[in-house]
Order: C-alpha cells, then structure tokens, then sequence
C-alpha cells in the first residue's frame, strides 16, 4: 500500500497533466456520477461550459510560458442571460489554476458584496470542498490559500467599489499566474478594471469577466460588444441553449415582454439593451451617494418614513427614513418575516414607537405604509391615532402620466433623487436593493419596475430595503413650521407650514 507521501506526490503529478487542460482537469477532479454526493446525477459540464473550457486550456497552449517569460494576458468575457451556471464555471476555474499553477495569486469581485459573499465567493467555497485537491487549500470567507504556503500561494474576494481600487493593485507572479475574476461585471466601475490591467504585465496572467449585459456602455460592453471585443475573445451564451435554465419561466417572459423586448435580450440571449441600460437605477448613482457628505438639512425639512412590509416569509418587514437629501443618519429597522408570522402585534408595537419617538428632536411627519400585506397596520395605526400614516398601493395611478404606476413614480423619484441625496455607505443591503430591479418601457410609453415576483423568478432577492425607501416619495410631505407658542395649559404642537 503506497505511503500518504506516495499518493500525495502521484496526484500532484496528475493533476500537473491539466496544466493546459482545464476541461480535462473538471472531469478529472470532481466526484461526477459518484453516489451519495451532489454529483450524483451529474455527467459533467454544461455545452457551454465544455466549450469554454477547451477554448481556454487552447489559449494556455499557444502562449507556452516558460516560467520566465512573461506572455500575453488571457482575456476572457462571458455575456449570459440568467440561470447557465456561470458561478459554477467561476468556481472551476479558480480551482484549476489554484490547483495547477503554484504560487497564483487571485482577486475575485463582483457587482455588489452581497453577490460576491453569498454566490461568486460562496461557488468557490462549495466547489473546493467537493474537489480532489480541496485539501490542499484553505478557504476562509475572506481568503483562499495553500495550506503550506499562505503567503504566496492564495487568491481572495475584493468589494467592488471604486474607492477600493488599489486592492487591485501590486498583484504580480513573475514565475505564475496573476489572475482576475470579475463577476456580473455590467456595474463593475471602470477605475476598477484601469487598475487591475497592472497585475497583468507579468508571468502568465488571466483576466474573466462574467455577467449579465444590462448597460450598452462601460468596460463588459466594450468587453463583449464594442471597441474591446478582439482582444477579449468574448462568448455569449443564450439561457435556452442550457440545461440547467428553467425553459418554462424563459417561454413565459418570452409570451410577456415579446422575443426582440430589451428584458429578454439581456435576461435570456446575453445580448445588450437597445435602451441605455435594463438596470434601472446604476451602481455609479449609487456609489455618488455613498460617498456624498451628509448634507445640512433647514429645520423646517420634514421627516418621513417608509414602510415595506413582509408576507410572513423570507422577506423583510423594513422601516426606512428620510429628511429631505438625508436618508443616512436615522439607521433603518429592520424585523425578519418570520418574528412576525401569524402576529403582527410585535411589529404594530415596533411601528408605535417609531410614531411616538423624536429623531433629532422631530417627530416623523408622514409614513407611507405599503398596501399588500401593510393595510391592518395603517387601519390599526390611524384607530390609536396616528393620522400621519397613509396607505400606499403599488398599483396605483401614478401622479405623473411617464410611470405606468405607483411604484414605476416611486422608483424613479428615488433614482432622480440619488443625484443629490446621501445614503449609508455601509448599508450593503440597501446598496444591493437600489441596483437589482430591472424596468421596461410599456406599450403605452410607460415606465414599469420589474416586480418582486419577476426578480423572485430570475433569482433575485426581494428588494426590500429599496421599496422602503421609494415608499419616501409616494406624495409630497409639507415642510414643517415651527412650534406655536402655546396658550395657557396647552402643549406645544407641530402645525404644518
């Protein structure tokens, strides 16, 4: 029986076979068909996935690095509609060149952190375990590395905002390979890509883009469809030509947005909207409020407040506040679903006192409660009292003929405000929430938000914290003026101005 030492040398020796096959290498280092794993009902790759694969392991052919010699970047875009199993391939590749090339050093991004924490960097994490090498490697939440060289031999997860540029900075392998993995690339800012481009001047770099295209313009357009696209070797991958792709939900969107519509361009065939982009609100307009200065508010600015609340599920029942250009220093509430199934007592309370309570010595002016599963709690909040608090229906006329609705007028008074407003730089589920909806244009010229059951169905969460804050701008609030002197025995009262 060969020694643990033996075994360890044979399979380094093997997997060495796969350094300009990485294909080969996913068929080899997987346990596909293997009973009593994950795999077990799986041959291997997707087409797709396969192709890309061979393509990539013919381009590490052609450069033939010597360990000396610097070569030629690999670059390598991958614009896709939803659901092909692109996080997968992510996952592959890391594990190939961490497992075939010593001493790699990588930096994998994506659009948002809770995108590169809970799918991209969460892929890799699930495939490392169920790898042949898996043991070689340490994967923690914030670093992959060799267990034997930690400080030499590693890649790790990077946020993807443009003030964190120069974490993409300095990477260098003179003697192996730099490599870069941008995931959902389409909001990746461009400073980030700029910066990146000096890790691939040495040894035998890799850069991957992978996303869905929802803008027609920054650096995955150009990638994959514009000026940049012969130096990428871009692959566009149509959702219907994969297996794991639910056929009946792409039909459906086919039957309602129509086979030419921008949503399925991008959702389904990975083609870029003819509209300047699907994503309705950007993540540039986003970052801009990030790191925007609390502005200085009048004392008469009124104080308002938005509540979405959740059916009882896995969605979020969120307060979220605003006063004028600041919806950063009052922090949200935020109750899960489940606290509050089959008893909406415990969140009536928390509503109460968020009513009764002084921020910054103002009371809050308005809350526009959503209609869908908020309805009992405005009846039961106006019977204690509250008259500030008013019912929203998402499906409501819109004020302004351009939204097919309520919620489209929202949304774009929300997106129009980010221009000036400031929201908390660290709020991540907010930052997540503003940037998921897409939005389509009716055939009555008309806005239309891409609703939470259309997101839910492309596998995008409940966007929350975003409607709670639209909900801010359901109706103009009147400013505020200030307290009347009080007669005799009477309290001091806000009026409004």
């Amino acid at each position: 029986m060969a020694s643990p030492a033996r075994v360890e040398l044979e399979l380094a020796d093997e997997v060495a076979k796969f350094y300009a096959d990485p294909l080969g290498y996913v068929l080899f280092a997987y346990p596909w068909r293997e009973p009593g794993t994950p795999l077990a009902d799986h041959d291997g790759p997707d087409k797709w996935q396969a192709k890309a694969l061979k393509s990539l392991g013919e381009q590490v052919k052609a450069r033939r690095f010597d360990g000396l010699h610097p070569v030629a970047p690999i670059r390598a875009a991958y614009s896709s509609g939803h659901g092909i199993g692109k996080t997968t391939f992510v996952a592959w590749v890391v594990n190939w060149i961490m497992s075939t090339r010593p001493h790699a050093h990588g930096t994998i991004t994506a659009n948002t952190y809770v995108q590169l924490e809970t799918k991209t960097w969460a892929a890799i994490k699930r495939w490392t375990g169920l790898c042949i090498t898996s043991h070689w490697f340490q994967v923690g939440d914030h670093r992959m590395y060799h267990v034997d060289h930690k400080d030499s031999w590693f890649c790790a997860p990077q946020s993807p905002k443009e003030e964190n540029s120069e974490a993409f900075a300095g990477q260098h392998a003179a003697d192996s390979t730099s490599f870069y993995v941008f995931d959902e690339d389409s909001a990746i800012p461009d400073k980030i890509h700029e910066v990146a481009e000096g890790g691939l001047t040495d040894g035998e770099p890799m850069i991957f883009l992978f996303g869905n295209p929802t803008r027609n313009s920054g650096h995955f357009h150009r990638a994959c469809f514009g000026a940049e696209r012969n130096r990428w070797n871009p692959t566009v991958i149509d959702s219907r030509t994969s297996r794991f792709t639910n056929k009946a939900q792409i039909q459906e969107w086919i039957d309602v947005y129509g086979e030419d519509s921008d949503f399925v361009r991008v959702r389904v065939k990975g083609l870029p909207p003819r509209a300047s982009e699907l994503q309705f609100i950007d993540q540039g307009r986003v970052f801009e409020a990030q790191k925007r200065p609390t502005p200085a508010m009048f004392g008469d600015e009124p104080l308002v407040c938005g509540v979405d609340v959740s059916d009882g599920g896995s969605a979020w029942n969120v307060i979220r506040f605003r006063r004028g250009a600041d919806a950063r220093s009052i922090p949200p509430v935020r109750v899960p679903g489940e606290k509050v199934r089959g008893d909406r007592s415990a969140f009536l309370a928390v509503l109460a006192e968020v009513l009764n309570g002084e921020y910054g010595g103002q009371r809050v002016q308005a809350m526009f409660v959503d209609s869908a599963f908020g309805a009992p709690y405005v009846e039961r909040l106006q019977a204690m009292g509250f008259k500030q608090v008013q019912e929203v229906r998402f499906g409501a006329e819109s004020p302004d003929h351009h939204q097919a609705n309520l919620r489209a007028y929202m949304w774009h008074s929300l997106k129009e405000w980010l221009l000036r407003g400031a929201i908390d730089p660290k709020d991540v589920k907010l930052e997540t929430d503003l940037t998921a909806p897409g939005y389509h244009i009716n055939k009555q010229d008309k806005l239309v938000i891409e609703s939470k059951e259309d997101m839910a169905k492309r596998g995008v969460d409940s966007p929350d914290d975003g409607d709670a804050l639209a909900l801010t701008f359901a109706a103009q609030v009147g400013r505020v003026s200030r307290p009347k002197r009080p007669g005799p025995g009477q309290p001091a009262a806000w009026t409004w101005a």
